[in-house]
């Protein structure tokens, strides 16, 4: 939890964000596995659905907005994104808001599920990490979002945002809808993991 978080949070590059970061989550889903009596089983797979969701909408959006000139990769492109393309500013938004465990998205019940495990385990300790290094990743996902919204940057650094993402923009939907419904309503996806490990 600590090294992933620890080299994400030194990151200019959204990408290695990401992919740093992905080492501190699978931190979190240790914590289920080790809480493997507890409905930890459980709570380890609804996280990985909820990630794969979320990640898979975070490169999608780096994909739309990457031209000929230049991926978009650098967190100083983000800068003032709302402005440019707010539509899927608001989407980044959600998904940096869902990796970072906010309410109503399903990064938080992830980690709400995780924790509960680790509750029933008594694993005190690690939870107590979790905790620490879910406020570091709060730090440096929200400085993705607090730069999207900041004033619009005309730096040459600054390149063009890809046009005709509109074809893309369906896939995204979708996602955004999918990282919503697990954050308000869970039960239904964990209903249906609990009834595949009783099959199994």
């Amino acid at each position: 939890m600590f090294v992933g978080n620890i080299l994400a949070l030194q990151q200019n590059n959204l990408k290695r964000l990401l992919a740093y970061s992905s080492i501190a989550h699978l931190g979190y889903i240790l914590i289920a596995f080790i809480s493997f009596g507890n409905g930890g089983t459980q709570a380890a797979t609804f996280y990985l659905v909820a990630y794969f969701a979320t990640t898979l909408g975070a490169f999608g959006i780096i994909s739309l907005l990457s031209t000929s000139e230049g991926e978009a990769e650098k967190i100083s492109f983000y800068k003032g994104l709302y402005w440019r393309k707010p539509v899927l500013a608001a989407f980044m938004t959600l998904v940096m808001f869902s990796l970072a465990g906010i309410p109503l998205t399903s990064g938080f019940v992830g980690k709400f599920f995780v924790a509960t495990s680790g509750v029933k385990a008594d694993l005190w300790v690690l939870l107590f990490f979790l905790a620490i290094n879910s406020v570091i990743g709060v730090y440096y996902y929200l400085r993705v979002v607090v730069m999207m919204f900041s004033n619009k940057d005309n730096s040459p650094e600054t390149i063009q945002c890809s046009k005709g993402v509109s074809s893309g923009l369906i896939a995204l939907v979708f996602i955004a809808v999918m990282i919503v419904y697990l954050g308000v309503y869970p039960s239904g996806i964990m209903d249906l993991i609990q009834k595949s490990f009783i099959h199994y």
